[in-house]
């Protein structure tokens, strides 16, 4: 890219059309998280009407979010080459044509492809021969819900990190919350939905709602910040690359291209990063496990379905002020250095959350669980980013959520199923839980031990580094003082 035709970059504006990216970024996180959480509202109905199990009913939810978090790599890499209002409205094309797709299923399997990915030989068992052709003549068309949602998840959210900086928690806090306020007004209606229309009339309804992501797309306004405020790492002058979302290397060499794709993955060797990411795969092996299991569990104590789904309503609205209020909280200046002590506080609490819910068994005493479960989880989720972001600047947020949403996808494939089948095995929702619990405890105490060793070790360094200092001067002062005594004395 000659000189002549860059772009002088700007300072993140924290506001102004900002706003409307936090607004646009907010639609997409309602059309996709939330619709993924009230897919957990059509469990029983699949449940009884394809006549399968826990675990195999399971597996839908699991493939929804594993092939949203797998292919978030994806997004981020059209967004960086394309930019970020492709990856939006083509990921909300892609969406709604799958849940369309899903209204017309013939069988669990042909689930697995239009709400997610074809999951295997073994699962295929079950499907007739019919039903199997039909699934593979539309399996290109069909396995599109969660790719689409993939394309517009990890670009939206960095959008937000592009246009934000002293601000930044706050916008990321009403961005997320679309999830939580998506969630509490999408279960009832879709539990009123499968009433009026059936399974299938809801998702047709769920699938038309969902192309507003292609309205959100259209929002998304490219910027490009300055080399400094976007990133603490050196940035190959060789490719310019000045912005996450929407650079590029038009007109370079193969060679200039190759290098751009390298430096857009450099974070993957700060140690902070790698320890980062291995929290989260221990967060997202807890994290699902209510969302998909505590309607289920809520009928199988005895709360009816309108209650069951009131509970997740809760959920959804604490999870609101969740994001916001601890947005809100980590911009102050006197909390804004402890951002990672917030995050690890809200994870560590909401699985200390998941270990009491066996003991509870009426919908009254269900409530205080969502409340307190709805809150840190809408605080963790807005601080992801944020926590993020800090580690590796604004320049590679893009990727770097896209690596940090890949790593969500095998924890989001397996553990509802391994949760089905420990309901399956031993006939209570009691190990299921613990297992969220544990996970998510284990991911909060992990960033806790490698922020205390890292503190340490800081604090032994510096002391080290000043010991030789004030060492030296005392001699100095001591030899000095010596020098007068004997000069008094003769």
């Amino acid at each position: 890219m000659s000189p002549e035709k860059k772009t002088p970059g700007v300072l993140p504006p924290d506001g102004g059309w900002g706003w409307m990216i936090v607004a646009g970024c907010f639609v997409v996180t309602v059309c996709t998280r939330a619709v993924t959480r009230c897919i957990s509202i059509f469990f029983t109905e699949f449940q009884l009407y394809f006549a399968r199990d826990y675990s195999g009913t399971a597996w839908i939810h699991s493939l929804v979010d594993c092939t949203t978090m797998l292919c978030a790599p994806l997004g981020s890499f059209i967004g960086n080459r394309l930019s970020c209002r492709v990856a939006v409205m083509l990921g909300g094309f892609l969406s709604s044509v799958g849940l369309v797709l899903s209204s017309f299923a013939t069988s669990l399997e042909y689930l697995y492809l239009t709400l997610g990915v074809l999951t295997g030989e073994s699962s295929m068992n079950h499907c007739d021969r019919k039903s199997l052709l039909y699934a593979s003549v539309r399996s290109h068309s069909s396995s599109v819900a969660g790719v689409g949602f993939a394309l517009c998840y990890t670009p939206a959210i960095a959008m937000v990190g592009v246009y934000f900086s002293e601000r930044k928690a706050l916008a990321y806090g009403i961005a997320m919350s679309g999830s939580g306020i998506g969630t509490f007004i999408l279960a009832p209606v879709v539990q009123i939905l499968i009433e009026h229309y059936s399974w299938r009339g809801a998702l047709l309804i769920l699938g038309g709602f969902v192309s507003n992501l292609c309205v959100c797309g259209a929002l998304l306004r490219p910027i490009t910040l300055r080399v400094g405020e976007a990133c603490p790492l050196t940035v190959d002058p060789e490719c310019g690359k000045q912005l996450p979302a929407e650079g590029d290397c038009r007109g370079t060499t193969l060679r200039s291209s190759c290098l751009q794709s390298m430096q857009d993955y450099r974070f993957l060797l700060m140690p902070k990063f790698l320890m980062l990411a291995v929290s989260f795969v221990f967060l997202a092996s807890g994290c699902s496990l209510p969302f998909v299991y505590l309607v289920p569990y809520a009928l199988d104590v005895g709360v009816s379905h309108h209650q069951a789904a009131f509970l997740m309503s809760i959920l959804g609205v604490i999870d609101i002020v969740g994001n916001i209020t601890f947005g809100w909280l980590t911009d102050q200046r006197w909390l804004k250095k402890h951002r990672s002590l917030c995050y690890i506080f809200a994870v560590g609490l909401e699985g200390l959350c998941c270990l009491f819910i066996p003991l509870l068994r009426t919908f009254s005493l269900l409530i205080p669980f969502s409340v307190l479960y709805g809150y840190f989880d809408g605080a963790y989720v807005a601080l992801i980013p944020v926590v993020t972001s800090d580690v590796v600047g604004t320049m590679y947020l893009s990727s770097a959520l896209g690596v940090v949403y890949f790593l969500h996808a095998v924890p989001y494939l397996v553990s509802p199923p391994i949760g089905g089948w420990l309901v399956d095995t031993t006939g209570t929702y009691t190990a299921t839980f613990f297992l969220s619990g544990f996970a998510l405890i284990s991911s909060s105490l992990l960033l806790f031990t490698a922020k205390a060793i890292g503190h340490f070790i800081r604090r032994h360094t510096d002391h080290r580094n000043k010991q030789p200092i004030v060492g030296q001067a005392d001699i100095y002062i001591s030899k000095k003082h010596m020098l007068g005594m004997n000069n008094a004395m003769s």
